[in-house]
């Protein structure tokens, strides 16, 4: 199965593990069901937007919520807030429940909470609503070189 993130990834030739779905997942714990992993492991990529149509995207672990005014005081923005689907699809290229922070249709400023960097192993969206991939945290980070800080809620 191809997707958009396993192009990327074997476009760049890092090893990766292409978890499959019998069904479409439309929260992290159903994916993570899904893909017989542990929701902590999985990296939830958020959409941020604020109101001059700058974007960002926010990485947490897959049962942490991002906090838009943490991000918004990294930026200087005065407002942020999660961009719609259209927006969503507008900018990365993929839909909502299938963003990851590789593989993006345009380039984006990426933030990661401190938290994943804790992990050996992150499961990320593959750009499809069918499958998830696994990869080293180390290969993640080196291919989409976030910024850090601390987003969660």
């Amino acid at each position: 199965m191809q997707t958009p993130v396993t192009i990327f990834l074997d476009h760049e030739g890092v090893a990766y593990r292409l978890l499959p779905h019998q069904q479409p997942a439309k929260t992290i714990e159903e994916a993570a069901r899904e893909r017989g992993v542990d929701p902590r492991h999985m990296v939830k990529s958020i959409l941020l937007r604020d109101m001059s149509g700058f974007h960002v995207l926010a990485c947490v672990p897959g049962l942490a919520q991002v906090d838009p005014t943490k991000v918004r005081a990294m930026f200087g923005c005065r407002r942020m807030t999660c961009a719609d689907a259209r927006d969503v699809e507008k900018v990365t290229g993929l839909v909502i429940g299938t963003v990851a922070p590789i593989g993006l249709k345009q380039t984006l400023p990426v933030i990661f909470d401190h938290s994943i960097t804790r992990l050996q192993r992150v499961n990320i969206s593959s750009g499809d609503r069918m499958a998830g991939i696994e990869l080293d945290t180390e290969d993640l980070l080196l291919l989409c070189d976030p910024l850090f800080a601390d987003i969660c809620r």
